[in-house]
């Protein structure tokens, strides 16, 4: 019998590489993407191989144009796996007043982002129905829950993840698929690594915790909810140390 696989967009550093290693742990097969840091994916493939003897896809690719979903599930079709469980991680930020922000700028993030996260739950869905079972994760933020000044574009998107989540999870219900989203709060990546040592300090004294999340961290939630209840389904789960 052949291992589930697991399909991990931007698993090329930080929440998705980490989300990579614990589905490689847990004996999936792998199929991972990113836009342009194809050596890092390579990296990633030789480490996960050698240590835990899974097959594992790499893929390199915009996700926000049109066809790049497409010619992923086809380069995954020809290995004979369909995807059981497809965690939608790839996301970029913008930082800058709405004012300020360029058209070109507000596509790019919305397109990664959200549009992405359309197209690859939509080429999801057949395998899913074919096999009566399937896991949709998405990685959102907390600011999609609450919104962030000087963060309109991203919080935009990150919302709209989490409405996707809650419509789509009613959707796939009758047919034993479950769609959850991750609303993650400040977590140690590089995302995060604009921030000068003072308005590090300044950000962790608003979180109760007192601490950045791990990608780890996120990586164990994620892996919980794919192995987890097939009842819980439609929900945005906000990992953020107390802090919203």
């Amino acid at each position: 019998m052949k291992n589930k696989t697991a399909l991990i967009t931007g698993a090329s550093r930080g929440i998705g590489r980490a989300v990579a290693r614990r589905f490689a742990e847990g004996g999936y097969d792998l199929a991972v993407t990113c836009r342009e840091n194809t050596h890092l994916l390579k990296e990633l493939r030789a480490e996960l191989t050698a240590e835990y003897g899974i097959h594992c896809l790499l893929f390199t690719g915009d996700l926000a144009e049109k066809e790049t979903a497409g010619r992923l599930f086809d380069a995954i079709g020809e290995t004979g796996r369909t995807v059981e469980v497809l965690v939608n991680n790839a996301g970029i930020s913008h930082i800058g007043l709405l004012q300020d922000t360029t058209w070109d700028e507000w596509q790019n993030l919305v397109g990664t982002n959200l549009t992405a996260v359309y197209s690859l739950c939509k080429e999801a869905i057949p395998g899913m129905l074919w096999n009566h079972s399937g896991k949709i994760i998405n990685i959102s933020s907390v600011w999609g829950c609450v919104g962030a000044s000087c963060e309109v574009a991203y919080s935009a998107a990150k919302g709209g993840i989490n409405a996707l989540t809650k419509a789509l999870a009613k959707e796939l219900a009758p047919s034993n698929i479950q769609v959850n989203a991750i609303a993650c709060g400040a977590i140690d990546t590089d995302m995060n690594r604009f921030l000068s040592d003072q308005e590090k300090q300044d950000l962790l004294a608003e979180i109760p915790a007192g601490r950045m999340g791990l990608p780890e961290e996120v990586a164990h939630l994620v892996w919980q909810l794919a192995e987890g209840n097939d009842y819980l389904t439609g929900q945005v789960i906000r990992l953020d140390g107390g802090w919203i």
